[in-house]
Formats: structure tokens, sequence, C-alpha cells
């Protein structure tokens, strides 16, 4: 195992038949009929061509012996060269159609692949590296369309071989049999060659998406390693992965690289063969000399659509691996299952967990019996140390991850009974490090609600601070975020957000509050963001300042999946609980109190 350890099948993956993936990738066709038949027209008479080519020739040989007249000679070879032309315009205007088809084979092709890979759950790619994916949308999809034309290529041939030798049978049927003698030789080896080639190309497929998957994982993160100057292991963590993947290619080129010098080299053994066995008939007027020319002639024409198949057997198997992963990825199965697609008129927003179990593997249970009723506008902030659980509630509740015993209700009807689009489209959800795609500003604000014009976004912002944070922006709206938000400050970054929310105008709302520490000034006007938010919907805040928590209607205190503690601030810290205990861990160097005293010591 050693060096190929790393390799292995995720664990959507699955093994398919070649009847099957010849099945399913027939399917994609179904729209390009049209171009298909055409090609096939245009194949049919370029393998008509192509066989005749080697009869008219050996019927020169034949006329040399009857003296042909210096004119008869002449047309022959024009005739030739009108042939090549003509040959040359029906190959373009062939490949130029299977080129378009396989084009819009691919297109959509990678349009299903990204569109299961956008609809698999998080809890999809928690398992599986995003990386990954991206190798399978982007490069296994172009290697099956390269699949498409190379079989396209191989077909025409052996039409053109099927031609010919039908012409060789009714032209010397003894010669024809020893022809046809060579091929279960050539058969067999390519067959052995098969089982080798998928398992080495399905192999450095794997490869190949590690090293996408390195790329993307050590570029991401470029500042943090820049910050502790570790461009050196990022460097060497991308060297592992390439070094990987170039001694499973090296192994791929070695099997592959056997395959058409072998067959090559049969291919002159059974040429000595016709040679002797065609040569000593001439000579005893058995068969005629244009006979034995034609099928010396014929012979690499005859075998060269198997060669031609072993030679990009290579290319071949790629494509079909290419053609697996693609549909593994398409026919993944879904953790979250929606039993109906029932319509969702306007939420009010009462949530309801009863008697839930959740955990995200055997070994990790997270909620077990859980219970807890939300009532519709209410404000509930969940507290707790790391890993009580609260993000659990949340991802439950946003449908990313599926529970496995209980229920969840939404307005008194079972969550899994939604349609999910219509559903997720009244959650407004900011996590706690806010993403911003690349653009504007208004971009981003407009993300979930395309259609609000910008009047509308400024009226909003000088909602918030009396717009002053819209002024610190070079160019208001207009100001460009950068990747993932990198040109503005954090509390910017959380602003956008919460506007982006904001307009949604959502029925529930969840906020993973952000645990970097912000100037005051910026703090209050996310507050007032958020109380905007608050006032028109359910809200479960994973709360992580004391502004956040104290606006809460109620606190529900958690501790390994369980609810320990609830009620208000106040109550809450006269119990003296756990509550108490965050408080003064977490909160209490936040409060205002806190701060004077602080200041006051330090005065004196």
């Amino acid at each position: 195992m050693g060096f190929f350890a790393g390799l292995n099948d995720e664990k959507y993956d699955r093994q398919y038949a070649d009847r099957e993936l010849t099945r399913r990738m027939a399917a994609y066709f179904k729209n390009q009929s049209r171009r298909l038949a055409a090609a096939s027209l245009v194949i049919l008479l370029l393998a008509a061509i192509g066989a005749g080519l080697p009869v008219v020739v050996s019927r020169m040989v034949d006329l040399l012996d009857e003296q042909p007249s210096f004119a008869s000679i002449a047309w022959v070879g024009f005739a030739l060269v009108i042939v090549a032309f003509g040959l040359w315009g029906l190959n373009w205007l062939r490949r130029g159609l299977i080129v378009r088809a396989v084009g819009d084979v691919v297109l959509d092709m990678r349009a299903r692949a990204f569109r299961a890979a956008a609809e698999h759950d998080l809890s999809f790619y928690d398992q599986f590296s995003s990386g990954r994916i991206v190798s399978r949308i982007t490069s296994d999809t172009n290697d099956f369309g390269q699949l498409t034309v190379i079989i396209t290529d191989v077909v025409a041939q052996i039409f053109q071989a099927v031609l010919l030798g039908v012409i060789l049978f009714r032209t010397e049927w003894r010669l024809s049999l020893l022809l046809i003698s060579f091929l279960p030789v050539i058969f067999a080896i390519a067959a052995l060659f098969r089982v080798m080639a998928r398992r080495v190309t399905r192999r450095g497929m794997k490869a190949m998406a590690d090293v996408n998957a390195a790329i993307k994982e050590t570029i991401s993160g470029i500042s943090i390693a820049k910050n502790f100057r570790q461009e050196q292991g990022i460097f060497q963590s991308f060297d592992e992965s390439n070094q990987q993947s170039y001694h499973v290619n090296v192994q791929r080129g070695f099997v592959l690289s056997l395959v058409f010098p072998t067959l090559n080299a049969l291919g002159g053994v059974f040429v000595g063969i016709l040679v002797f066995v065609g040569g000593s008939s001439a000579a005893q007027g058995t068969v005629s000399i244009g006979a034995w020319y034609l099928f010396i002639m014929s012979l690499d024409q005859f075998f060269f659509p198997i060669l031609n198949l072993t030679s990009f057997w290579a290319q071949i198997q790629s494509g079909l691996s290419a053609a697996e992963r693609v549909f593994a990825l398409i026919d993944a199965d879904p953790n979250v299952i929606q039993k109906e697609k029932q319509d969702v008129p306007r939420l009010k927003g009462e949530i309801r967990f009863e008697a839930v179990h959740f955990r995200y593997s055997e070994e990790e249970p997270i909620l077990t019996d859980f219970n807890l009723h939300i009532q519709p506008g209410e404000t509930m902030a969940l507290v707790g140390h790391t890993g009580a659980g609260k993000s659990s509630i949340a991802k439950l509740i946003a449908r990313f991850y599926e529970f496995q015993q209980g229920h969840l209700l939404i307005d008194g009807r079972d969550i899994r009974t939604f349609d999910l689009g219509q559903y997720r489209r009244q959650l407004g959800i900011v996590s706690q490090v806010p993403f911003l795609f690349s653009g504007t500003v208004a971009d981003n604000i407009r993300y979930a609600a395309p259609g609000v014009p910008e009047g509308e976004m400024v009226k909003l912002a000088n909602r918030i601070g009396d717009g002053e944070w819209l002024e610190t922006l070079p160019d208001g709206l207009d100001t460009e975020v950068g990747e993932r938000g990198n040109r503005l400050s954090g509390g910017q970054r959380q602003l956008v957000a919460l506007m982006r929310v904001l307009v949604q105008n959502p029925a529930i709302f969840i906020l993973d509050e952000a645990t970097a520490s912000i100037d005051p000034f910026t703090e209050w006007q996310i507050q007032q963001a958020l109380n905007l938010i608050l006032k028109n919907s359910t809200s479960i805040l994973i709360a992580h300042r004391l502004s956040t928590v104290k606006a809460a209607d109620r606190i529900v205190v958690m501790r390994k999946g369980a609810i320990i503690e609830q009620g208000s601030h106040a109550a809450l810290l006269n119990r003296g609980g756990h509550y108490a205990e965050l408080y003064n861990t977490y909160f209490r160097h936040q409060s205002l109190a806190y701060i004077e005293k602080v200041k006051e010591l330090v005065s004196k």
C-alpha cells in the first residue's frame, strides 16, 4: 500500500458495469439524434471510400500486367487525388458534427453534476473535500467528452474494416480466413490490458483530484500560511500530493505503454505470415498479384481500428473512469430526505423539537431525547461551551442535517414535508464567519432578494447608525468587496451579511454570532441591524456578545446536548448556576459596569 494509501474511494463512489455506463452515456445523446444521424451517414460514406481505395490500387497492379494506356493511369491518379480531397472534407464535416454534439452533452453533464453538488446537504461537504468535487465537475466531464470523440473515430474505422473485410472475402476467401484467424489473438491481448488499464486510470484520476484538493485548500488558507511563515509547509503539503500523482501516473504510463507496442509487434508477425503465404500462392498462380497486394495493403487498415482502439486505451479508460466518477456524484444518495414537497405559506415561526435524537456519526451523539418549544416571534439565545449542541440545533432548523429520531415541527407541520426550496426562502442565516462573494456590496445584499431596488437598500442602511457605516465604504454600495470580502473589515462584513438578511425579511432568523472583537461603535451598529431583524422574525441566536444575550426574550443554557437552564438574563444570574459561570467567564468583561470598574482600578 504505502505510497498509494491515500487514494481511497469516496464513500459515495460506486462501480458501474460497462453496459450501465454505456446506457447512461447514451441517454445524454438523445437530444443530439439529428447531429449523430448526419455524422453516421458521413461515417458510412467515409468507410465506403476508405475501403474502396485499396481495391482501386490493387486493380492498378493487375492493369500493369496488361500494359495500360497513359490516359487510364492518369485518370486513376486523378480520381485518387479527388478522393483524397473528398476524404478531407468529409472528415472535417464529421468532426464538426461530433464536436458540437459532444460539447452540448458535456455542457449538460457539467450542469447536472454542479446542480447535484449544490443540492447536497452540508453533511456531504463535511465528509468530502470540495477540491475533489470540483475535479469531478471540471476535469472528469472534460475527459468524458474526449472519450466520445475518440469512440466516434474508432467506430468510423471499424465500419471501414467491416466493409473492407467483405471486399476481401469476395476477392480471395482463403487469405481472408487467414487474416481473420489473427483476430482472436489481438482481442485476447486487448481484453487482458482492459482490466489493468481501468484500474490504473481510475487511480490516476483520484491522485489528480488529491492535487486539486491540496491546491484549493492551501491557496484558500494562504493568508494564514503567510502570517505564520508557513509557505514552505504548504508547498510540502502540495508536493506530497503532487509526488503521489506523479508516481501513480508513471505506473499508469508503464501499463498503458505496453499495449500498442505489443500489438504492433504482433501485427508485424502477421504481415510476415501473410507475405509468405500470399507470395507462395501468387507464385503458384492460385492468387493474382493484385489480390495478394490488396491483402498486404489492407492489413493495416483492417487491423488499424483494433490497434487504434488499444492505443487510445488510456483515453478510453480515462473517459470511462471519468463517467463513473461524475455519475457517482450525480447519483450520491442525499442524507436529508423530504417525505413530501408541500407548499410553504408565510411562516409564523413556531418551532418545536419533540424527543429529537441527532448524531453526526454513530460514535458522536449530539442530541438525545431533546425537547424545545420556541414561540412565534420569540428571540431565543443559545449559550453554552463549545460542543454543547448549539450549532446543531440551528443546522437542524435550517434542514442542513437529518435527525435520526423524533419530530421537528414548524408551525405544527413536520419539517420533512415542506418543499425545501420554499422553506429555506423564509430562513435568514448569518454564520459566525460571514461569507461574501466577489462583487459589490449591493450584489451581496441582493443575493437573497435579487429584485430589491437600490433606494430601499440605502433606506435600510441609513436606519443602521444613521448610515455612517455606508459612508466609510469608498464607493458606498458599489464598493468591491474582493474575494470572500477581504477588502472589508470584519465589522463591515457582518453588517453586509445582516443587510442581506434584512432585505430578505425572513420568518425565521438564525445567527451564529462572530467571536472576533470589534470596536464599540461597530458593535452598536450591528446591534441596531439585529434589532431590525429580530422584531419581524422568530430568532435563534448563538450568542457570544453580552449585548445579544441581554436582548433575547429567553436564554437557553446547554451542556452536552441537553438544556440545563433557561430564563431571562437577570433570573439566570440570580440563580447562580451554569449561566452565572458562563457570564463570569465569557460575558462579564463586556459589561459596562466591569469596564468602568477596570478603568477605576487603572486610574488608582
